[in-house]
């Protein structure tokens, strides 16, 4: 189930990608963030009164509570960036980069938590997941105007903090009901959004969005909340080295969307690079 669980996460991510980059065309990426994260809020909290697991809040320890709230914060961070480099720069170059996250969770995962199990299939994947990535982000024309290079940092910021998160809310998620997990952190996440947002004076931008782009804003926000749900059910119940790159193959529902919403272009190269991160993620699957 946990497998089933990871695959679910993978293709809601991909269409979030896809949602939020038509929420942000002329809307502010912060303003977007802290607005889609009120409906993954709001999502979250209905699943877990759905699911029964509310009354069990009062049992929560101190230590699950303080990483779910960094897991929470690292996650604010790495979305923070994530939409930022999503509005300067391609879909089909900012999402390689971030899946660069898995690499880092994994090796994470094996030293903190000791998941050594077909660890030599496990470090041949990273290295696959890498070599792809890196023919993926090819110097080429871009299909649209980007703003210098700044995007490549704030994709590899995303990529950082997403580890980080994966790693936090194994820790903190132990003994918490997985979607009651969810909606505690994601109230960490609301915080940091909108502290960002109003640390910037980018207040008074919520009332001008645009009601096309926040209807994407806030479908963006059900497909991360659907994706987060079945995520940490999978990282609760299953292997967090074998979740994350199951996760990440987002990338293929992301830039799939995008060739045919965004008619984003690719190249021999980064085609390959593509099957090569397929390929060494489903390798990292198969023998987990």
């Amino acid at each position: 189930m946990w497998v089933l669980a990871a695959v679910g996460s993978a293709v809601f991510a991909g269409i979030t990608s896809i949602l939020a980059k038509c929420g942000i065309r002329h809307t502010d990426s912060d303003v977007a963030t802290a607005v889609r994260t009120i409906v993954v809020l709001v999502f979250a909290w209905l699943t877990a009164g759905v699911v029964g697991s509310i009354p069990t809040i009062t049992q929560i320890t101190p230590n699950s509570l303080l990483f779910l709230a960094l897991s929470g914060l690292a996650t604010g961070a790495s979305w923070i960036c994530y939409f930022k480099a999503l509005s300067m720069g391609d879909v089909n170059k900012v999402v390689p980069i971030d899946k660069c996250s898995t690499v880092l969770a994994v090796l994470l995962a094996i030293v903190l938590f000791g998941e050594t199990q077909n660890l030599a299939v496990k470090l041949v994947g990273c290295a696959g997941i890498l070599v792809g990535t890196l023919m993926m982000i090819e110097r080429k024309r871009q299909d649209h105007d980007v703003q210098g290079r700044s995007w490549m940092w704030y994709a590899v910021g995303s990529a950082v903090f997403a580890a980080l998160t994966s790693i936090l809310a194994k820790v903190g998620i132990e003994g918490v009901e997985s979607n009651l997990a969810t909606a505690i952190r994601t109230c960490f996440v609301l915080v940091m959004a909108w502290v960002v947002v109003a640390m910037r004076g980018k207040l008074g931008e919520v009332r001008g969005i645009d009601r096309h782009e926040l209807l994407f804003i806030c479908l963006s926000g059900v497909a991360t909340g659907a994706s987060w749900l079945c995520y940490y059910y999978a990282i609760q119940t299953g292997v967090v080295s074998v979740v994350v790159p199951i996760d990440k193959l987002s990338i293929v529902v992301a830039m799939a969307f995008s060739a045919v919403v965004f008619k984003e272009t690719y190249t021999k190269r980064s085609l390959t690079g593509l099957a090569i991160i397929v390929a060494s993620t489903l390798l990292m699957a198969v023998f987990r």
